[in-house]
């Protein structure tokens, strides 16, 4: 009688969404799968924080992409639904609220948004916002088409001529800002279909025109909630892999990564715990932050230290709130605009400062969840974005505009933005919610770094301009190190919750086609994302475009791009001249 065969083992660094549905897909395909997580819940950023019968999402508060999520459960042979996760939509989409107490409503209605894009950009406005939506809708489908289901492995992978055909119809080398420029013509409307470039951690003056598919699917496809609260998703993809045999290890630290030096390179074969205990592996799948792993977890490379001087995302203080009443004239998701919105954004990304005048985003969840809050009370919370911290080995910040050389002073610097926010508010809305705080927690730059290890605080990972996307994006798969994986936000595709499960998918998928044996299990279903690694299909396509005419052609394509994109970034596109008054 033959042997019966080990299953293949894998262990994952960190319980955040992407190590989560990472390990429930290798246990879909068989594998014995042990996931070690510092903290003592599970989730990461996507956690819970509880308080007296009141709850607040730590991190996300806005389920975008459904699909991505539905298509995850479906992959694992169920559904979102069966796995207890509700999801309600958010009507309005946002209540966006200006600096002179006007304001603008969101939504997926297209009654709704006529009657509002009418409001401020008269009769023709409406057209030119058909004309805006007909462009993200492009931008959604040609990215989750050619990026969000793609591997990139190196420069080659972006000479795929079905990715290559449509680059400048990306817009990549344009601001999301520039494009939305050329259809809303009022000052107000250009911020209102901007500001979502803060959910990927970028001025909207600076992020490449493609992230206009993040308005796209907001109206499109709409803002969801997960009735009790976002980690409810987590929650269902640890049960599912629980049931499928992974084993989760929380109060857990990771000392290293263990590495052995073969005949065929350097192998990972497990970590190493604080403890001193071995977990040993075939695959070593991290998904803690990939900045701190590189410089932390593994031997000190060259590499390791360039990704820490790489462009990262912002920051954030945040607010939790447990108010003793509801304020019904504050809406599941609302943003409060700065007057000098340029400014603002250049004091996060180029300054690195706490902006005198910022932007912010309010969430009350208690508003289309009542389990957030008690009877009669509002949960509410309040995410200020903020420059990085100046080095992560410090709490070292550049504080707010006008403060000389670097300050720890972070209950001053907290003190500040609390009294700007209720100020705001206040002055905005005719409320006032000062004396209505049961009670507070707030997370900060260094305490966002302490509990998730994030590098420089920055909350989203990694920034997303050109040059720090696709393949030019620290890779699934480590360079020089077989059997080791990344899986997170500053890995490719991405950072946000529905691009970080994508993600997911694309690294199993990757693990089990290198994986002699192992078999996609979802592939059945004609959901498979990536083939197996430089396969001689994948040259062959590319092969014959590799002549110095096309990369010159290319070349003088993105030189014009570029430079018509900064030309835009200050060209107004009704009057025809540069530098218009707004």
């Amino acid at each position: 009688m033959g042997r019966m065969k080990r299953p293949r083992s894998a262990v994952v660094i960190g319980a955040g969404v992407g190590g989560v549905a990472t390990a429930a897909r290798l246990a879909a395909a068989g594998w014995k799968v042990t996931v070690v997580e510092k903290n003592d819940f599970t989730g990461g950023r996507c956690s819970l924080i509880r308080e007296n019968g009141y709850r607040f999402d730590q991190g996300p508060s806005l389920l975008l992409l459904p699909h991505l999520f539905h298509e995850t459960f479906h992959d694992l042979g169920t559904s979102m639904e069966e796995e207890g996760v509700h999801l309600v939509k958010c009507e309005p989409n946002y209540n966006i609220h200006f600096h002179d107490g006007t304001a603008f409503k969101m939504s997926t209605d297209l009654a709704t948004m006529k009657e509002e894009i009418e409001r401020f950009e008269g009769k023709d406005g409406f057209e030119r916002y058909m004309s805006f939506v007909q462009e993200s809708h492009r931008h959604y489908e040609l990215s989750v088409t050619h990026v969000l289901r793609k591997n990139f492995f190196s420069i080659f992978s972006m000479m795929r001529p079905s990715f290559l055909r449509h680059l400048l119809a990306l817009h990549p080398f344009e601001s999301i800002y520039g494009r939305a420029s050329k259809y809303f013509w009022t000052e107000r409307l250009r911020r209102v279909f901007t500001f979502a470039s803060m959910y990927m951690g970028m001025s909207p003056f600076d992020a490449p025109g493609t992230y206009s598919l993040l308005q796209y699917t907001e109206l499109a496809e709409g803002i969801w909630y997960p009735i009790g609260g976002f980690h409810k998703v987590v929650d269902a993809l640890v049960k599912l892999g629980e049931r499928r045999g992974v084993r989760y290890q929380l109060n857990t630290s990771v000392s290293h990564i263990q590495v052995q030096d073969y005949k065929k390179g350097l192998t990972a074969t497990g970590v190493v715990l604080d403890n001193g205990e071995v977990i040993e592996a075939d695959r070593v799948i991290c998904n803690a932050d990939l900045i701190y792993s590189y410089n932390n977890l593994l031997p000190s490379t060259s590499y390791a230290t360039s990704l820490s001087k790489r462009k990262a995302s912002c920051s954030s203080i945040s607010f939790y709130w447990a108010l003793d009443k509801q304020f019904p004239e504050l809406s599941a998701h609302n943003i409060f605009l700065a007057e000098d919105y340029k400014e603002s954004f250049d004091s996060i990304f180029k300054k690195h400062l706490i902006p005198e005048q910022p932007s912010f985003y309010v969430n009350v969840p208690s508003r289309v969840d009542p389990t957030a809050a008690p009877e009669g009370c509002d949960s509410v919370v309040v995410l200020v974005p903020v420059g990085h911290l100046l080095e992560s080995s410090s709490e070292s910040h550049r504080g707010m505009a006008g403060t000389s050389g670097a300050t720890q002073d972070w209950d001053a610097m907290v003190a500040i933005a609390r009294e700007t926010i209720l100020k705001t508010i206040e002055i905005r809305l005719k409320i006032s919610l000062n004396n209505h705080i049961l009670h507070e927690s707030v997370n900060t730059p260094p305490s966002w770094r302490e509990a998730f290890n994030l590098d420089r605080g920055a909350i989203l990972g990694l920034s997303h301009s050109f040059f720090n996307v696709l393949c030019f994006r620290p890779k699934t798969g480590h360079p020089n190190i077989r059997g080791l994986n990344f899986v997170g936000a500053s890995t490719h595709p991405g950072t946000g919750v529905p691009i970080v499960l994508a993600g997911a998918k694309i690294v199993s998928e990757q693990i089990l086609n290198e994986a002699p044996g192992s078999k996609v299990p979802w592939i059945e279903n004609g959901a498979a994302i990536t083939k197996v690694r430089n396969s001689p299909l994948d040259r062959a396509q590319w092969m014959p475009m590799l002549d110095w005419l096309h990369w010159v052609v290319i070349l003088v394509l993105a030189l014009l791009a570029s430079v018509f994109g900064s030309l835009s970034r200050g060209w107004d596109w009704r009057e025809a001249h540069f530098g218009g008054d707004w």
